[in-house]
């Protein structure tokens, strides 16, 4: 599956446009860990903890878009695009999202 965040994919023709595909993770912070981050964010170090989970939390979200995009007989996915937000007190959802395509 080829991913880009482009229009168009240079030297490859769009044959088909399929349209819409999305996949998005929701992830929660642990109360421990709140407590070493915060100790952290004290003396201005990278919250590390904090880092790992959104980063898990891009790549699932990003699976699962893909996923969507071969479900639906996508080969290619353009215009991809990431959104985040606070939904709850601790909670935040990663939200990956592109126009699913055929290619050439």
């Amino acid at each position: 599956m080829l991913i880009t965040t482009a229009e168009a994919i240079p030297d490859r023709a769009i044959v088909k446009t399929i349209g819409l595909v999305r996949g998005s993770s929701i992830r929660t912070r642990h109360i421990l860990t709140d407590i070493a981050e915060w100790i952290r964010n004290l003396v201005g170090a990278e919250l590390h903890h904090y880092t790992k989970m959104l980063a898990e939390c891009r790549e699932q979200a990003l699976d699962r878009m893909i996923e969507d995009a071969r479900r639906q007989g996508a080969n290619a996915i353009i215009g991809v695009e990431f959104e985040t937000s606070s939904i709850a007190s601790g909670a935040a959802e990663i939200l990956a999202y592109g126009t699913a395509v055929v290619i050439e």
